[in-house]
């Protein structure tokens, strides 16, 4: 599962296990390097301080320290000259490490703390040397004529360094798991804005679409929230406005459904020389029923989104031309006179199909509500970076003080020959503001209506989004 909570813990932890290992070893290094450095300080002070006594023998005193005693032999041994302050030299707690030696200016071995002769004397300062299968590392220093070395085993200097390090790393493991402890609880804390934000949309109904609580949200989920409710808000107004349509269609339907049935029903008892009057107007009512369903077909299709159109480049003066010759026919049945006054070139961007719907209900509204004998024009013109579409004819046109109600669902002021809907106006103006366009309806010189429609032309470069509505 691809988890926030996962994420951050891994990427944190993994941070701080790294950090904690380069820690560990720059703490091993420089912790080394001191403790070097204090063992080779403490190499120098015994060296001096062996040289500070008089550790030369007594006679015979040499061959003492370099041959192995036998039993009885301490009484007999001369004793060598040993400081009085002895306790200052083995003072150091790894004393049984040290290896102390002293020639005499002739190079004759004087002293060693060893009953061998121990290792090999180094030139001045520190070395290192190998004896008995092990690595020493020796001091040596000169004084008066006296030359004093003091060598310590790599191997049991490195024991010691080692004994100390579960002392530095313990903490350090403690501290690492302390603050895992830590990043965990932050993160929890830190999620719980989501997980709160969460509860409240997985426990609501269906139907609740008010606003999620926003209070005391961090900044980074303050905008996520903002667009949930702002998205709650359009589903609330999209239910509403689908509701209310629902019942307006079952309104509408209802009426022409019924007046089907009561022809069916009169053409049914109707004599035979009055049947066909009746069945003319069942068909008229079956017409009637068909274009609004159309319609509502139409107009659900053009409110509820723009973003579900499809966004091409639709040449609109071929689709203009094809609705006025497909129209031809019923304008010719109707006695009305249909004309193409102007059709220049203009592509715009868009849904063809809305914008084919578009043409067709407002070359058919004009048609409808004209009588015979009329003049309905359609003109298509490219200027200023729009599209404009004109369709005017010589109906009974509609008050300035009615043209914004005209546009809305369902409202019907001239009914013609009755087999409006209301919907014709309502859809264009829907699949206009869809486009990003413009809609306006004006009085036509000599009575009637006209309706003009502006679309943005297509221009070059990136495909613009098409506006909500």
């Amino acid at each position: 599962m691809n988890s926030i909570r996962s994420r951050l813990l891994i990427w944190q932890i993994s941070a701080l296990l790294l950090a904690a290992v380069i820690a560990g070893v720059l703490t091993f290094l420089l912790a080394r390097h001191g403790f070097d450095q204090v063992r080779d300080y403490g190499l120098q002070q015994i060296a001096h301080s062996v040289l500070r006594h008089d550790l030369t023998p007594m006679p015979g005193a040499a061959n003492a320290l370099n041959s192995p005693m036998t039993p009885g032999d301490e009484a007999t041994a001369p004793p060598a000259a040993l400081p009085a302050d002895t306790e200052e030299v083995d003072a150091d707690p790894d004393e049984g490490q040290f290896v102390s030696q002293v020639w005499s200016p002739s190079g004759e071995l004087v002293f060693s703390s060893l009953d061998d002769d121990g290792p090999v004397l180094q030139p001045a300062g520190f070395h290192q040397t190998q004896w008995q299968d092990q690595t020493w590392r020796t001091y040596t220093v000169a004084s008066n004529g006296r030359i004093a070395q003091v060598a310590v085993s790599i191997q049991d200097r490195d024991s010691s360094f080692y004994e100390l390090l579960p002392g530095m790393l313990v903490p350090m493991v403690l501290l690492v798991v302390m603050l895992t402890l830590m990043i965990h609880e932050a993160v929890k804390r830190a999620l719980r804005p989501l997980e709160s934000l969460q509860r409240q949309i997985g426990q609501r109904a269906v139907s609740e679409l008010h606003a999620l609580d926003t209070t005391d949200l961090p900044v980074e989920v303050a905008p996520l929230a903002l667009a949930l409710n702002q998205l709650l808000k359009q589903l609330d107004q999209l239910l509403i406005n689908q509701r209310q349509f629902l019942a307006d269609a079952a309104h509408e339907l209802n009426t022409p459904l019924a007046a089907i049935k009561l022809q069916a029903q009169l053409a049914r008892r109707a004599p035979s020389g009055e049947r066909e009057t009746s069945l003319n107007e069942l068909d008229t009512g079956i017409e009637r029923a068909i274009h609004l369903a159309a319609q509502l077909l139409q107009l659900a299709r053009a409110e509820p989104d723009a973003r579900a159109l499809e966004h091409s480049t639709v040449h609109w003066h071929a689709g203009v031309r094809q609705a006025v010759i497909q129209l031809s026919p019923l304008a010719e049945h109707r006695g009305i006179d249909l004309g193409l006054l102007q059709c220049q070139t203009a592509d715009v961007r868009g849904d063809d199909t809305a914008l084919r719907a578009m043409l067709d209900n407002l070359i058919d509204n004009a048609l409808r509500y004209s009588p015979p004998g009329a003049r309905v024009d359609v003109e298509l013109t490219a200027v200023d970076g729009y599209a404009r579409l004109v369709v005017s004819d010589n109906g009974p046109g509609i008050p300035s003080e009615q043209r914004e109600r005209a546009m809305q669902r369902f409202v019907r002021l001239n009914s013609g020959d009755g087999t409006g809907s209301g919907l014709g106006l309502a859809i264009v103006q829907s699949i206009v503001l869809a486009h990003a366009g413009q809609m306006e309806l004006r009085e036509t010189p000599g009575g009637g209506l006209t309706v003009v429609v502006q679309l943005p032309l297509a221009g070059p470069g990136p495909v613009r989004d098409l506006q909500t509505s």
